[in-house]
């Protein structure tokens, strides 16, 4: 899909609620005050239209700490695969390029989203963090002036440069960029979060946001996917903008 495109693809989302299955969401939207911020966060509820909850676990734990993702597709198709019927890997929450926030389930649940081989063990890690999907098709393979998804689609051509960020990362060259909706959205989820649950409004030390490291689980904050996985995984990669949500998180 062409990055030009997206706006229209999540708007037909918000008005019908169908993702790419064909399966209907009920969508309502909400909001929520941000424990002694005097704020509120605005986000959509989104839940199966046949209350299907089996793509989570409905049993609470203590959390941690955050953990970002993208999701490597487009929003319809983010929100089928993480509400696949009796699948288990899920998140809360997921941020489109709009700035919609959906909440998929209550974030005292959990669903596995870390994957085989994560530090510390997928499931004792997943069930002590709140997982954050930001919708973002992410690595770009260059094909003369056009970048492709690993789909094979044309994303974007490499004048347009809003839309993707050049710097070499676990054997790509180019990723798709966030939108500045997405950056403002997961500030204030991020804030919503950490008072919540009594998280630190930290993240990882700029040496250490792309590596894997031991003492990653133990670390009370927000980190990424890839602080979780050696191989297999590039999210959150070097186009995020980490210094911008530092900025956001400083009270």
């Amino acid at each position: 899909m062409r990055a030009e495109k997206i706006p229209q693809h999540e708007q037909s989302f918000d008005e019908t609620g169908l993702d790419s299955d064909g399966k209907r969401h009920v969508l309502i939207k909400k909001a929520i005050e941000i424990s002694s911020q005097d704020a509120f966060m605005n986000y959509i509820e989104a839940r199966p239209e046949d209350n299907d909850e089996s793509y989570f676990y409905h049993t609470r734990s203590e959390k941690k700490q955050i953990v970002l993702h993208f999701t490597m597709g487009y929003l319809k198709g983010d929100i089928a695969t993480l509400s696949k019927h009796r699948y288990h890997v899920s998140v809360p929450f997921v941020i489109g390029r709009n700035g919609h926030i959906y909440n998929l389930f209550h974030s005292y649940y959990w669903s596995y989203h870390l994957g085989r081989g994560a530090v510390g063990g997928n499931a004792v890690q997943s069930k002590k963090t709140i997982a954050i999907e930001l919708s973002n098709i992410w690595p770009l393979l260059r094909e003369g002036n056009d970048l492709l998804t690993t789909y094979g689609d044309v994303y974007c051509t490499l004048d347009q440069e809003q839309y993707y960020w050049r710097q070499s990362f676990r054997g790509y060259d180019y990723f798709a960029t966030f939108s500045e909706a997405q950056y403002r959205a997961l500030i204030v989820l991020l804030r919503y979060l950490t008072a919540r649950y009594d998280i630190a409004r930290r993240i990882l030390p700029e040496d250490m946001r792309y590596v894997v490291s031991r003492d990653v689980p133990s670390f009370a904050g927000i980190v990424s996917h890839v602080n979780y996985r050696a191989t297999g995984k590039t999210d959150i990669g070097p186009a995020f903008d980490w210094q911008r949500i530092a900025a956001g998180l400083e009270n």
